[in-house]
């Protein structure tokens, strides 16, 4: 009786933690108090699970959201390519990245000086992106949320005037809001992606419309 009892509290424990998932700011300073060797990229995904697809999104939208050189998105688009391809197509709950990222890692010293000047930013963030309306725990419709960011991603890599802003903006929505299992932060960053694809093929298209009333 005190098994079933046991197995029936952890099982409930279980489904509030499903509910109610660690934050990112807190399983941050979970993995700055490792001490005994380096902070790999590998164990970042394996503690955030199947929330490693929200976060890595964001991880990689973020530098795109700061003015660069042109052609900087050639490069700072391919993580976010692959990253949104992992969510569309991996058959795995995670994020998989080559042995040779996952080996990658910073000596906890450092991995704890860079956390402390996240988390109070992150902290505020959570705040507003809070667990809510949850209603996405289907891979499929994962899928489904991969696939558009893959588009976006492929927006964000190409050089589009003025059109790699907005879709990387919503990535950064995005992947934070899955992240933190936030229903409605999800749909609005679908909505905010959905929006910057239009005003991506508006610039294309009026691109395409000036060059041939010029040729």
């Amino acid at each position: 009786m005190t098994d079933r009892a046991e197995t029936w509290v952890a099982g409930l424990a279980t489904a509030c933690e499903d509910k109610h998932p660690e934050n990112l700011s807190d399983l941050l300073v979970r993995l700055a108090r490792t001490t005994d060797r380096k902070v790999t990229v590998r164990d970042i995904a394996i503690a955030l699970q199947d929330r490693s697809f929200g976060a890595f999104l964001l991880v990689f939208a973020l530098p795109n959201l700061v003015p660069m050189p042109p052609g900087a998105t050639f490069i700072l688009g391919l993580p976010l390519i692959f990253v949104a391809w992992q969510m569309m197509a991996s058959p795995g709950g995670r994020v998989f990245f080559p042995r040779v990222v996952s080996d990658y890692g910073v000596e906890p010293q450092t991995f704890e000086a860079i956390v402390k000047r996240l988390v109070p930013w992150m902290r505020w963030a959570e705040k507003l992106v809070v667990p809510r309306f949850w209603v996405f725990e289907s891979r499929f419709v994962e899928r489904v949320i991969g696939c558009l960011a893959l588009i976006l991603a492929i927006v964000v890599f190409l050089p589009i005037p003025l059109g790699n802003w907005p879709p990387a903006f919503a990535l950064a929505v995005l992947g934070f809001a899955h992240s933190q299992r936030d229903g409605l932060g999800v749909v609005v960053g679908c909505l905010i992606g959905l929006l910057s694809l239009a005003v991506a093929g508006f610039v294309v298209y009026t691109a395409i419309a000036v060059v041939s009333l010029v040729v």
